[in-house]
């Protein structure tokens, strides 16, 4: 599934125009989703927050830095450039800039006088340019350096599966005969969850000698169940066979916590939700809620679940205990 990634272009706009274009040009070729200030009015607070907002709903943050610092925003003293900057830097958007080289420089201010250069605040222009070059950034010369470092910088980032990025809806996989398989095992599971519900109720009345077989019958159920885990969701990287017992005790912080089938949920969850939970949920060891005040679902590890999880960390240690104990023998023989 093809994502595009939305790229926020940030920079001085007059002495960059040229710069801008170009860069705005490789996205698209790239087939990524531009978006700047051009948009906006500098000097507008309300536009400044929109701005902010923008950077948020964006991927990727882009800066191109010529001569200019930009105009200045009385309350920070800061133009609104380096605002732009800083604010994605705290966001921890993906960052990469692309700096004017000195001879590019002169070369522009031949061309189209001293408004290519700062004549008000070259200090500030100095000090920003030191951070900006800290940071992920490369000189331009011309044209061709600032589409060259797009093509490279969103090959990498494109690569990311942590940026969400936009999906075409023709690409999106068409659920509804999932949804009707949902709504079927739903009913099943309704009906199961009232049967596992009485059959606990008449378990926790037998002596505790069967409560430990039931317990211990249905790990063996567990353990011998097989789940294909597929590739993009295994920590290695490869599909899998894992027995149902195994996904239940590694993913069970996760379960605990509780997964949803909300809207945008990853590979993993989606996994979880429709393939694991409802293999657990026939077993009493999940439970599946509506969540108050949303159109989505929740299913987390039911009070049964948390007793055989429990139970397998029990094990588990006690494993770990004797293992120490058998590796650890006498260095003398005891005496008589």
């Amino acid at each position: 599934m093809k994502r595009k990634l939305q790229v926020f272009v940030s920079s001085t706009f007059k002495d960059l125009m040229e710069e801008r274009q170009a860069a705005v040009a490789a996205i698209l070729k790239a087939g990524h989703i531009p978006a700047g200030m051009e948009l906006f009015n500098a000097g507008d607070k309300s536009q400044l927050d929109t701005i902010k907002r923008w950077i948020d709903e964006s991927d990727v943050y882009m800066l191109i830095l010529g001569g200019r610092y930009g105009s200045i925003e009385s309350e920070t003293g800061k133009s609104y450039t380096e605002i732009e900057f800083d604010y994605a830097t705290s966001c921890g958007k993906p960052i990469f800039a692309v700096v004017i080289s000195d001879d590019a420089l002169n070369s522009k201010v031949k061309s189209i006088g001293l408004a290519a250069s700062e004549q008000d605040n070259p200090a500030l222009l100095k000090a920003f340019r030191t951070t900006v070059l800290r940071n992920i950034s490369s000189f331009f010369s011309d044209l061709k350096d600032i589409k060259l470092c797009v093509h490279e910088s969103l090959s990498d980032y494109a690569a990311d599966p942590k940026l969400r990025g936009w999906i075409s809806a023709s690409e999106v996989e068409d659920t509804s005969l999932l949804h009707d398989e949902i709504r079927a095992l739903r009913s099943e599971n309704e009906t199961l969850k009232g049967q596992v519900s009485q059959a606990s109720k008449v378990a926790k009345n037998r002596p505790r000698e069967e409560r430990n077989e039931q317990i211990q019958s249905l790990i063996e159920l567990l353990s011998e169940s097989e789940i294909v885990v597929p590739g993009d969701i295994h920590v290695d990287g490869k599909t899998v066979t894992m027995s149902l017992l195994e996904i239940f005790v590694s993913s069970s912080e996760r379960l605990i916590a509780g997964i949803t089938n909300a809207s945008g949920m990853n590979d993993y969850n989606r996994f979880m939700f429709f393939t694991v939970a409802p293999k657990l949920q026939i077993h009493g060891l999940m439970e599946n809620e509506k969540v108050t005040g949303a159109n989505y679902r929740r299913v987390f590890v039911s009070k049964y679940g948390l007793e055989i999880l429990a139970e397998c960390e029990r094990r588990a240690v006690s494993h770990k205990a004797k293992k120490k104990l058998v590796a650890k023998p006498m260095t003398t023989p005891p005496r008589n």
